[in-house]
């Protein structure tokens, strides 16, 4: 019994290992500027807990066979643990996840806590149930009031997010329920939600946070190649949560201009 639950430990962990170190089942390919980044630190930390992982259920393994029945009685010795070997594990378990932590948290504050560059993009993302709309200022700069006494979502995607057609900055804001995106430059995103917590997650972007009812929350990131990328929300927010998805079109600087512009004048 003993070697078998040696050779299910040994295997199982083998097994998995071979799959994560493989990559079998990745994440797509990175397109922006950060992503990179993000997928050193991500491989980094796999390895390291790697090593730890299979270091402690190959020691689970031997173990199990060592101390396994043998069918004979032994004297049995009771141990009270051994405070030192659990003060240095437990600080050793610490210094690894607050040294992980702090590796990672430069890139992603700077997505965060540093300001857009200017020039940068404005895109208002709006996460409701269940569905992702997005709003650009228009000609003017200036994103127009919402009011929640608006939300009409059946009426179109101005009136889904709420948008006071009374206000002067709002005649030319532009919402759509895809979001175009020009490639190489960089994007200012303000974060909402409207009713419970959604979270707007690009894989490809490496990117994910959290939109929270009452609050604005300003984001940036920097598209790098041009393509079609799924947008998922990645925070269960209701019965529908699995159909809510979008979609990034990341084109070049002339096709945004295009398209926007064309989005523009169908408002006049």
């Amino acid at each position: 019994m003993g070697l078998a639950l040696l050779s299910i430990i040994w295997l199982i962990t083998f097994v998995s290992t071979y799959f994560f170190a493989a990559k079998t089942w990745w994440l797509p390919k990175g397109v922006t500027v950060a992503a990179p980044l993000i997928d050193h630190q991500f491989s980094f930390t796999y390895i390291v807990m790697g090593l730890v992982f299979v270091a402690a259920q190959s020691g689970l393994g031997y173990l199990v066979w060592k101390y396994r029945d043998r069918g004979q009685a032994r004297p049995v010795s009771y141990s009270h643990g051994n405070t030192k070997l659990e003060v240095l594990w437990t600080a050793l378990t610490a210094i690894l996840f607050i040294g992980l932590n702090l590796m990672g948290s430069p890139i992603w504050a700077a997505e965060r806590f540093e300001p857009a560059q200017a020039g940068a993009v404005p895109v208002e993302v709006t996460g409701m149930q269940f569905a992702w709309y997005f709003r650009y200022p228009g000609a003017d700069g200036k994103y127009g009031a919402t009011k929640p006494d608006l939300i009409d979502p059946s009426s179109g995607n101005e009136a889904a997010i709420g948008l006071d057609p009374e206000d002067a900055a709002a005649k030319d804001d532009v919402v759509t329920g895809t979001m175009f995106l020009p490639v190489n430059r960089q994007d200012d995103l303000s974060l909402r939600a409207v009713d419970v917590i959604h979270s707007f997650f690009v894989p490809s972007f490496r990117f994910k946070q959290d939109a929270v009812p009452g609050l604005i929350i300003q984001m940036h990131f920097t598209p790098t190649e041009v393509g079609d990328y799924e947008i998922a929300c990645a925070e269960l927010c209701g019965l529908g949560h699995y159909k809510m998805h979008g979609m990034v079109k990341v084109v070049s600087q002339a096709d945004f201009d295009k398209w926007l512009a064309e989005r523009e004048a169908a408002k006049q």
